[in-house]
């Protein structure tokens, strides 16, 4: 849902603004329609964005950022001489406010240590005088992460209107031709994308055997088709038992940059993946998704591009939003069958 605009004040001058992004990937992608508003209500203003370098690739798909400032903070560490230092890069740009999307302390207190006067974000860890414009979450019956970040583009307690932006993130033609060339991928046959991975915990994760049979019948239906499997570092385990029980697939995980990763979802007919940081991305790009929740609620994250299907079982004992399964059996992601996500895909791929 949008922000009623009678709640916001237009700024008829040419400063800049800061946003300090969120820590993870999809976190970060389900920030992007706030950054609409601010553009659409300060349309003469440049937005700057203070990002971790493993978020601002996706942070430079989004046409209303001027300039991304990357970040060494590491999520969990503070060490006090390294945030004074971006203090000074941050006062130096003059920003007459900033928006503090990570709910922490330390993120608060770097605008603060570079003096913009204006400090907009939520209460967080009780972040009283470092956030002076405020706003509260109801942890009772908490926002959708989207609303829960446009909310800042407007007064606290306002209540919203009826439409709000989906994400949208932007890849050239030329880029994902480029990409493709240099990873050895087809631009004319359909390309499937798995994402196996999930930073949040293996609660998250479908099994490797199901998207084993998933490709498996892909490969049987499409025998031209190109399905590949994404992940960083941290997947390439999950995506080569997947290659050992299904053989030729194209198994990318580890091997490219998140500004790669991006194009080759740029350019796919079809995404599936687990509830992870590459399932926003897909959807910022506007491709058929096929997303597959277990531990967590598909409420409160979902994907927005128009061909979309999320699969939940809702289980009695979920959503857990636990890393590892509480009870032992993963049952909200085991009992997904290939056969069902098989179902949904093929229509998408027909079409």
């Amino acid at each position: 849902m949008a922000l009623a605009s009678s709640s916001i004040t237009v700024s008829s001058h040419n400063s800049r603004m800061l946003v300090i992004a969120p820590n993870w990937i999809g976190d970060a992608i389900m920030a992007q329609p706030l950054l609409q508003l601010l553009k659409q209500n300060y349309p003469h203003r440049a937005i700057d964005v203070l990002a971790p370098s493993w978020v601002a690739p996706v942070m430079r798909a989004m046409s209303e950022v001027d300039h991304v400032i990357e970040s060494s903070l590491k999520h969990g560490s503070f060490k006090f001489r390294e945030y004074l230092s971006y203090a000074q890069i941050l006062r130096h740009r003059s920003y007459s406010e900033v928006y503090v999307l990570p709910n922490t302390l330390k993120y608060a207190l770097l605008p603060w240590l570079a003096g913009i006067k204006k400090r907009i974000g939520y209460r967080g860890e009780t972040r009283y005088g470092l956030i002076n414009v405020m706003h509260h979450d109801n942890r009772r019956a908490p926002l959708p992460m989207t609303k829960f970040y446009a909310a800042l583009a407007a007064k606290p307690k306002t209540q919203f209107a009826l439409v709000l932006p989906r994400p949208v993130l932007h890849v050239a033609p030329a880029q994902i031709e480029t990409v493709y060339t240099s990873l050895g991928l087809s631009g004319s046959s359909k390309l499937i994308v798995f994402a196996p991975g999930a930073e949040f915990g293996t609660a998250k994760r479908w099994p490797a055997s199901h998207f084993a049979r998933l490709a498996q019948t892909i490969k049987q239906a499409h025998p031209q088709a190109q399905v590949v499997l994404l992940g960083s570092p941290k997947d390439v385990d999950v995506c080569e038992e997947i290659l050992s029980l299904s053989p030729g697939l194209i198994n990318l995980a580890g091997k490219t940059s998140l500004d790669q990763a991006i194009a080759v979802i740029a350019g796919a007919a079809l995404m599936v993946s687990n509830d992870s940081g590459l399932l926003h991305v897909a959807s910022g790009l506007n491709r058929p998704v096929i997303a597959l929740y277990g531990p967590t609620d598909p409420e409160h994250a979902p994907p927005f591009s128009d061909v979309a299907k999320s699969v939940s079982l809702h289980l009695a004992c979920g959503p857990c939003k636990q890393r590892e399964c509480p009870l032992g059996h993963q049952d909200c992601m085991q009992k997904i069958s290939s056969e069902h996500v098989w179902t949904l895909l093929q229509p998408m791929l027909d079409a």
